[in-house]
């Protein structure tokens, strides 16, 4: 009976505990990367000017996870500091502005350049198809397609399209972003266990 209660206990804690997790947040300048931010932080659109550096912020857009989101600049001359950032990521969400349609072979570039950094290896991916609300807007699967996103085959990715300014599609993506790393923060979990035993 005791060790019943004993595991309940343990179960009803680690169903309670919180999970905090290290997102970075990238893509092209004036993709829409700082206004998500402040809409998920302050639930405002806050007006934004090109960011020379970083933003950072602790969220809790969902019940039982804590996001310190790095927002990093997205000017060229910036892009190159990114790998700077990444070494202790359990997340990406990676921001594309959907009325761009001429540089969105840019944004895959860059996307695949994050991917491929070592520190990065298995680390879920939400992308954000940001500015929908926009009349020439790219639809997701134009987005998904111009990104390349089914050559990702070796980590957790999901696409949701958003309009940062309304905050419409902005819980899904902090869904879908807290879904993957709770899933991704378990199987490291357990495969460090696993290597203490070998």
């Amino acid at each position: 009976m005791g060790q019943l209660i004993s595991k309940l206990n343990t179960l009803v804690s680690g169903l309670s505990r919180s999970v905090a997790a290290n997102i970075v947040m990238l893509g092209l300048d004036a993709s829409g990367k700082t206004t998500i931010l402040y809409k998920i932080k302050l639930n405002e659109t806050v007006k934004t000017i090109p960011t020379v550096g970083f933003n950072v912020e602790t969220v809790g857009p969902i019940k039982g996870i804590n996001f310190t989101v790095w927002d990093i600049g997205g000017q060229e001359k910036i892009r190159r500091l990114w790998q700077h950032y990444l070494k202790s990521a359990d997340g990406l969400i990676y921001v594309v502005d959907s009325n761009d349609k001429d540089r969105l072979c840019k944004a895959r570039e860059e996307l695949y350049g994050i991917l491929n950094n070592e520190n990065m290896r298995s680390v879920p991916v939400v992308v954000i198809a940001n500015k929908q609300d926009l009349p020439d807007a790219m639809d997701l699967s134009t987005v998904a397609d111009g990104l390349d996103l089914n050559r990702i085959k070796q980590r957790q990715w999901k696409i949701q399209g958003a309009c940062a300014k309304t905050g419409d599609g902005l819980f899904e993506s902090m869904k879908a972003m807290s879904d993957l790393v709770k899933s991704y923060i378990n199987k490291s979990l357990l495969e460090e266990k696993r290597d203490q035993y070998k």
